[in-house]
C-alpha cells in the first residue's frame, strides 16, 4: 500500500507540473500576443494623404487630407478652396474624382480642416510622397493662419533598405487585397498603413 500511495503521489505530483506547462504554455502565448500587438500599435505610425487641385508646386493647393490612425482607423476631409486658391487641374479631377461644385458644397473650410488635424494628430506623421504632400500641407496651415502640431515626414525615413526595396511590390498587393478605389485621401493613407503592418510583421 505504501509503494502504491507512493506511485499514486508522484503520477499526482506529476500530472500538477504538466498541467502548469500547459496553463504557463498556454497563457504565456496569450501574454506575448497581447504584447505583441501592443508593441504594434505604438510603433505603428500615423499616415496621412493629400489629394490636391494639381500636382503644380507653386499653385496647387489641398482638396482633401486624410490619415490612418495606428489602429487603422481611417478619416478624410474635403476641404473648400480659400479664396485665393485658384489653380485648376481637369486631368488631376479625372484621377481623384473631386469636382469643384464638391468642393464648394460639401468642402469645409480651411481653418475647420486644420483645426481637425491638430485636435487628433500630433508629433511624427507620415507619407509617400514628401515633396508633394508638405507643400499642400503647408498651404493648407498657412491659409488657416496656424501652424500644425504634426512634423510630416516620408515613409522611407523609417524604412530599412530592404523594406524600401520591396515597398512597391507590397503595397501593389495591398491595392488588390483591399480592392480600394485609389487617390483618395483616406484611402490612401490606410494603404500606406496596410502596406507598413505587412513588412513589419516580415
Amino acid at each position: 500500500m505504501k509503494y502504491q500511495k507512493r506511485d499514486y503521489n508522484a503520477f499526482y505530483h506529476r500530472l500538477i507540473f504538466v498541467l502548469l506547462l500547459l496553463n504557463l504554455y498556454y497563457y504565456g502565448r496569450l501574454y506575448f500576443k497581447t504584447l505583441a500587438l501592443l508593441y504594434m500599435s505604438i510603433k505603428t505610425p500615423i499616415f496621412i494623404d493629400f489629394e490636391a487641385s494639381s500636382l503644380d508646386l507653386v499653385s496647387s493647393y489641398p482638396i482633401e487630407v486624410g490619415i490612418c490612425l495606428p489602429n487603422g482607423q481611417v478619416m478624410s476631409w474635403l476641404i473648400k478652396p480659400h479664396v485665393l486658391w485658384r489653380d485648376w487641374s481637369e486631368k488631376a479631377a479625372r484621377v481623384h474624382g473631386i469636382s469643384k461644385e464638391e468642393l464648394q458644397s460639401d468642402g469645409m473650410e480651411v481653418s475647420l480642416v486644420a483645426a481637425e488635424l491638430n485636435k487628433i494628430v500630433s508629433g511624427p506623421i507620415y507619407c509617400d510622397a514628401w515633396a508633394f504632400d508638405s507643400f499642400w500641407s503647408h498651404r493648407l496651415f498657412k491659409a488657416s493662419n496656424t501652424k500644425p502640431r504634426y512634423e510630416l515626414d516620408s515613409i522611407t525615413s523609417i524604412l530599412k533598405p530592404e523594406e524600401i526595396d520591396q515597398w512597391q511590390d507590397i503595397r501593389a498587393l495591398v491595392i488588390d487585397d483591399l480592392e480600394l478605389v485609389r487617390h483618395r485621401a483616406a484611402n490612401d493613407a490606410l494603404i500606406l498603413h496596410e502596406t507598413w503592418k505587412r513588412l513589419a510583421s516580415q
